[in-house]
């Protein structure tokens, strides 16, 4: 009795894993925080959005940085962290990353938010 060899299978005839949206946006909130020198105090973690067409995400994040800090050198990085971040954990291309910086916060303004004034 001579045993057969079986072929291998290739990957299409295996199946498809499909990663939901939501889960892509969790991996880029989560670069995204990773990505800033720090969340503001009072402010929230950062947020995101993802649209996934054929392998190819789109992606939004919503930030809140500390006053003063380097507005562009931020996003930069961010930008950088999420698309690396999707791209390795996913193994989805990202072609865009749209950063919002929603609010800026100091010490400054804090402390007057808190007595009820607004500058």
């Amino acid at each position: 009795m001579v045993a057969q060899r079986e072929e291998p299978v290739g990957a299409a005839a295996r199946g498809a894993t499909t990663i939901a949206d939501r889960v892509v946006a969790k991996i880029a909130a989560r670069a995204a925080r990773e990505a800033v020198d720090a969340v503001p105090k009072d402010g929230r973690p950062p947020q995101a959005s993802v649209v996934v067409h054929r392998d190819v995400a789109r992606v939004s994040v919503s930030v809140e940085l500390d006053y003063p800090t380097d507005v562009g050198r931020q996003c930069g990085a961010v930008r950088g962290r999420v698309r690396h971040r999707v791209e390795t954990l996913a193994g989805i291309e990202v072609h865009e990353v749209a950063v919002h910086v929603e609010r800026l916060h100091s010490a400054h303004t804090a402390h007057d938010r808190k007595r009820g004034r607004l500058k």
